[in-house]
This record gives structure tokens, sequence and C-alpha cells, in this order.
């Protein structure tokens, strides 16, 4: 299983949120490069990194940044936030970032998403931001017309088979994953899971690889000290 850093830029800092609220925004470094670099030093098989402010649809985006960080690392990085169009999409990997989540997209614009999926499906990475099996969009603030299981089964027959799943009401939370959900559609082995949310322990860890998931994010519980990545990959 291979373990991701999170890193979530909002005004040019590392942050985090609870739940994906903006009021609950905590400042961890004004340095991402620099928390990029340590991630990578301590054994992240992957960064993940997320443009909060493209994801809200505020007026300004971290994309100078976060370009400077995928030329500041020699491991992956995939991005994530606000790419919603297909010439940011295209934009975007053209930048030489190893994978691509897209969220809103995927169920606004099918076309859209069909166009790309003939091109970059090995790039493309749906997101799953669920609360109570709803897929929820636009930053986690509105319900889309999916659950979660119907979801994967669309975007399966357009060619793509990784998947981000978010417990929303777990993110950010320390709380522990949403085994429940994770376990439920980790019973199609043709899709590839990536969980996130709440993980906070190296029994949170252990429970999520042992359902099956192909890689774990970590957030809030690197940046709190919580858990250490050389730790994680020794039980991952």
């Amino acid at each position: 299983m291979k373990v991701l850093a999170a890193i979530d830029i909002m005004n040019g800092d590392v942050v985090r949120l609870t739940k994906g609220d903006q009021s609950t925004k905590k400042v961890y470094s004004k340095d991402p490069v620099q928390v990029a670099k340590k991630w990578e030093k301590d054994g992240a098989d992957m960064l993940h990194i997320i443009d909060l402010d493209a994801a809200f649809g505020n007026d300004s985006n971290n994309l100078s940044i976060i370009s400077e960080i995928l030329h500041s690392v020699n491991i992956p990085v995939q991005i994530g936030g606000g790419i919603r169009h297909v010439e940011k999409f295209e934009k975007v990997a053209k930048m030489g970032f190893s994978k691509i989540v897209i969220g809103t997209m995927a169920y606004r614009n099918i076309d859209e998403l069909c166009l790309l999926s003939k091109n970059y499906s090995d790039k493309i990475i749906i997101s799953l931001d669920e609360i109570n099996g709803k897929v929820m969009i636009d930053g986690w603030q509105s319900s889309s017309d999916f659950n979660i299981e119907d979801a994967i089964i669309k975007f399966n027959k357009l060619g793509i088979n990784i998947f981000l799943l978010t417990s929303i009401v777990k993110d950010g939370t320390l709380l522990g994953p949403d085994i429940v959900t994770l376990n439920s559609i980790n019973t199609d082995r043709k899709s590839k899971i990536i969980a996130s949310g709440g993980i906070s322990s190296l029994i949170d860890v252990l429970r999520v690889r042992s359902i099956g998931c192909d890689s774990v994010i970590l957030g809030k519980a690197l940046y709190e000290d919580r858990l250490d990545i050389k730790k994680v990959k020794a039980v991952a």
C-alpha cells in the first residue's frame, strides 16, 4: 500500500481544515516547498496536493507554488482542486503531475470527462467526497446526483479505475477512517481505492490496508505529529 502525504494550500500557506469548513482553517507552514521536501525526506511515496482556493472558487489560486513543489521533489505529485474544465486539466497534465484528481467536472460535465478519458485515463483519479454515501461537489458544498457505488460503475465504463474516497464527516477529525464505506467499495477489485479522512494511528493504517486499499493519504495526523511516515511505511 502506498503512503501519500497531503499538502493542502490556501493563500500560499499549508493548512488543514476540519470537514472541509474554511472557518476551521489552521496554518501549519508558510513554506509549502519545504513541507514537501520534508515529507519526501521522511519517505512518502507521493505527494497529494490540493489547491483549496481553486476548489472553493476563490479569486486566487496556488498553481505557481504547486509547480515549484513539483520541480523541487523527486517523488510523484498528484494535484487536485478546481480542475473543472478540459483546458485546466490539460494545462496541469503538461506540467508533469503524475495524477490529477477530478471531482465536480466528472459529475457535472461528463462529456468533457469522456474526452479526457480517451487520452489521460492513466492520469485521472475520480474523487468520491461523500456524506452518507452521497457524492459532494463544488468544494464539498453541493450534493451531486450520484452515490458512490453508482459513480464507480459509471466511471469504470470510461476506463477510469482509480478513486479517492474521502469521508467528509471524518476529514480532519483524527477519529479514524470510515472503514464500513471503504470496505463496501473495495469488494470491486477492478478499482484502486485511495483512502482519506480521519486516519490518525498505525491501527487505522493497518485496517485500511487489510481491506485492500491501494493507497492511504495522511493529513492532519502528520502535521499534529500523531503519525510518522517511516513507521507508517513499515506497516503499510
